[in-house]
């Protein structure tokens, strides 16, 4: 059995910027109130979110350190990306909420504190930069850590209208821009998580990994020497990064001590080219490829022994 671990400092990331955003939640709570700006405080219900999803991301990311046993032989690659889904449907929620707090505060607007949310914003930016920093580079190839990577720049934008609303609002009687900007805020959130629900519903359903074509792996083991055709070809993904595959391999009539070459070759083949290295390769000789779709069809009477 394989099994795929993460950086030591994956951890160690995860927990800095748990703690980093719960401490300005409270912050940015209080200052919301204070400058009674409904862009704020959606702001702030955002960042209570990101902290749910980076204390999600990383009880995954101890799940998934866990070696494959005899109940779960792939391991627990899948912790994350369920991880992943449960973190992007919680954004969805809270951006059909903040959209319906937009509306009503647009029948009934209010005057806001517009130093108090330019300087609360600007701190939540210098947060969220911080903490995209630590998560930026296992983001590139871990949808779990991606989701939370997500949140904090849907965090990072948000403060940025924040800021421009709030300076803008110092100068002109438009109150309607705090829940315009609010609006701002629920559709960013809800276009950060359209993505990580797609690809998480991919892996669990067994789709094809995104950016690998069906085709082209078959293309590729079938360029193999000594393999002269593929079927029965199935691939999917454990997790982001991890994917198996399996095949049946149309060979000549040969000893195994001779196929054995072949296998290599065709691992070889899909952990450079596919990074694919769960690989289940069931070899048949040409004689048996050419019965197969009969021996597949038959029924009945008409049954006999398949090679």
């Amino acid at each position: 059995m394989h099994t795929h671990s993460h950086s030591p400092s994956t951890g160690r990331n995860l927990q800095f910027s748990l703690w980093l955003t719960a401490a300005f939640i409270v912050v940015e709570l209080l200052a919301g109130v204070q400058a009674d700006s409904l862009a704020l405080l959606s702001d702030a219900g955002h960042n209570f979110t990101d902290t749910l999803s980076l204390l999600l991301a990383w009880f995954a990311y101890r799940w998934q350190q866990r070696p494959p046993n005899k109940t779960k032989t792939y391991g627990y690659h899948r912790a994350g990306v369920l991880a992943a889904f449960v973190n992007a449907l919680v954004l969805v929620v809270l951006s059909l909420y903040i959209f319906w707090e937009s509306y009503q505060r647009l029948l009934n607007p209010t005057p806001v504190e517009e130093m108090v949310m330019i300087v609360v914003a600007a701190a939540g930016l210098a947060v969220n930069v911080i903490v995209m920093r630590a998560l930026h580079a296992d983001s590139k190839n871990d949808l779990n850590i991606r989701g939370a990577f997500l949140h904090m720049l849907g965090d990072a934008l948000s403060s940025v209208g924040i800021i421009i609303g709030a300076i803008v609002m110092s100068y002109t009687p438009a109150l309607w821009i705090d829940p315009a900007l609010s609006a701002l805020i629920g559709a960013l959130i809800l276009w950060s998580a359209w993505g990580v629900i797609g690809e998480s519903l991919n892996i669990l359903l067994e789709g094809s990994p995104r950016g690998l074509e069906w085709g082209s792996v078959q293309a590729a083991l079938r360029s193999i020497d000594g393999v002269s055709d593929v079927h029965d070809l199935h691939i999917w993904s454990l997790s982001s990064n991890s994917h198996a595959l399996s095949c049946h391999a149309v060979i000549g009539d040969m000893p195994p001590s001779e196929s054995r070459v072949i296998l290599g070759r065709i691992h070889h083949v899909l952990d450079e080219k596919f990074r694919i290295q769960h690989a289940t390769v069931q070899f048949e000789s040409a004689e048996c490829a050419a019965s197969h779709a009969i021996c597949t069809g038959d029924s009945g009477d008409n049954k006999r022994p398949c090679c």
